[in-house]
């Protein structure tokens, strides 16, 4: 093998490393520098550092809970904003395969018994029918085992029904995003979770006809997302009296972060790199491509019949209100800056705006010059803008609201996981135990600067606060390292709001068996 000396310069630091023509080759491919590749692999060393935090963001302190009489003001500020003329897109993550909500079924086909035994296999099986899936299911089994269900049942041949479901030679619901699962059932109708977001769009995103929405699919689904979008979009078109246009992006593999072995150095198979995708941080980059001035972000599963989207559209509303609210007087103060024309008392107020509104403060201005302090204040107001909805605390895993400090000293709202805190620290690990409130992934965004240029994204990302999680491949430990999360470090810079929204609007679906759950019916 033919090795090249690459020489990595860094700030008081020459690195010099041994690549391979063929890594070259790779790295080229995927638009991967060399000095990315040398970062990536020196973080493996030196690890992530934790955050500190000052304390779990809560209603009072840094969490919002409006009032019937704010509710109903915001809702008129996005009702205005949306007949303004405003670009508005829907921007969905919906890449990820949906093999881990089926993986109590795949452990039950490799299982030595042939009869369902865990209560969860118990309970698909006795509430198989209620699955929005049933009747394919039902079809495909008729199909391949020439039996319907309840013959394959009837039979004890319950792992044939499973195989349907999950197998390629089935309905592949094994290998398939969660897009394009059926989650829904309807008098003359069912719908796929992708399906729900159109409906959701018409419902909170439309400016005045058109909807935009913008999903992010894996490069082996994508055909089959357009295909959707071609057998659906007429319908919910009529349905709604909308005019949808729907895009499509893949994560871009630049993004992807290569590998390393227990010595840190590069995993290797058959002498060449391995790479994994970088994680969903690494869709900043593909947020930033999106040209609108306000953009709703929201999982894909987290979607609910009709019956139930009442709640879903309001608080979407509301948060958008507040954010197009707050975006308004930043933008005020920051044309009062650049005019120069204005008062110490004006002054004062863009300071209360900054650490009481948006929740950022900073103990060193009052030892600021007025110059560097009216910099100061316009840094804080010029920059992308989330609104984050928060439910309550019902124990569930990940993120949730913190007040953090960032590396210019400043204290502001973030949505931090658990990876991110030294739990080895008691004071810290008290503060994210005792949290009240949790991240249920629903945010309204503001991406665009006062005289409406898009705010370049990967500018405001902490690079510190990406995680390196242990894996073994055929028997080897691998490294691997994810990217600042989207809604954790990847926005770190922006100027955050957390608000309090109920827990009817956060409905994930982690395992098949989550459809069964009353709101999914």
């Amino acid at each position: 093998m033919i090795f090249v000396l690459a020489i990595i310069v860094e700030p008081n630091n020459i690195t010099a490393m041994m690549i391979s023509k063929a890594d070259q080759a790779l790295l080229n491919k995927k638009g991967i520098s060399v000095d990315k590749f040398a970062e990536q692999l020196k973080t493996f060393k030196t690890g992530f550092p934790f955050l500190k935090i000052e304390d779990a963001a809560t209603v009072g302190n840094g969490v919002l809970r409006p009032t019937s009489d704010e509710i109903a003001h915001y809702l008129s500020v996005w009702d205005n904003y949306c007949k303004a003329g405003n670009s508005v897109l829907k921007f969905v993550p919906a890449s990820g395969a949906a093999s881990r909500m089926f993986k109590d079924l795949f452990a039950f086909l490799s299982a030595e018994y042939d009869v369902p035994t865990s209560d969860f296999e118990k309970n698909f099986f006795n509430n198989i029918e209620k699955f929005a899936f049933y009747a394919e299911l039902n079809a495909m089994c008729q199909k391949n085992n020439s039996a319907s269900i309840q013959d394959l049942v009837a039979a004890g041949n319950y792992k044939a029904v499973v195989f349907n479901l999950l197998d390629f030679t089935g309905m592949n619901y094994g290998s398939l995003p969660k897009g394009l699962l059926k989650f829904h059932t309807y008098e003359n109708d069912v719908r796929t979770s992708a399906e729900e977001h159109f409906v959701e769009g018409a419902l909170y995103a439309a400016m005045g006809s058109k909807v935009r929405l913008h999903f992010t699919v894996s490069p082996n689904h994508k055909a089959l997302f357009e295909e959707l979008v071609a057998e659906r979009k007429s319908y919910y078109e009529g349905l709604f009296g909308v005019e949808y246009e729907i895009s499509f992006s893949e994560q871009k593999q630049s993004t992807d972060t290569v590998a390393a072995d227990a010595d840190n150095e590069p995993f290797r198979e058959n002498g060449a790199l391995v790479f994994r995708p970088g994680g969903h941080g690494a869709l900043i980059e593909n947020l930033n491509d999106i040209d609108a001035d306000v953009i709703f972000i929201k999982n894909i599963d987290n979607v609910v019949p009709d019956r139930l989207k009442e709640d879903t559209v309001t608080y979407k509303k509301l948060l958008a209100g507040i954010l197009v609210d707050l975006q308004r007087r930043a933008f005020e103060y920051i044309r009062l800056i650049d005019s120069g024309k204005y008062t110490h008392e004006q002054v004062q107020e863009m300071i209360c705006f900054v650490q009481q509104e948006l929740m950022c403060r900073n103990e060193e201005i009052k030892n600021m010059e007025d110059c560097d302090l009216v910099l100061y204040l316009r840094k804080k107001l010029n920059r992308p803008m989330r609104v984050c909805g928060m439910v309550k605390n019902v124990g569930e895993p990940g993120g949730g609201p913190f007040l953090a400090y960032n590396p210019d000293g400043s204290v502001s709202l973030q949505i931090l996981e658990s990876s991110q805190i030294d739990m080895n620290n008691a004071e810290a690990k008290s503060m994210f135990e005792n949290g009240t409130h949790f991240n249920p992934v629903d945010l309204v965004c503001a991406v665009k600067n006062y005289n409406g240029e898009k705010f370049n994204l990967p500018q405001y990302v902490d690079k510190n606060t990406g995680f390196i999680s242990h894996k073994s491949k055929n028997g080897r430990e691998l490294k691997a390292m994810e990217l600042p999360g989207l809604w954790n470090g990847a926005m770190s810079d922006w100027s955050t709001i957390f608000v309090e929204v109920p827990l009817i609007t956060f409905n994930p679906v982690k395992t098949v068996n989550d459809l069964l759950r009353e709101v999914h019916q």
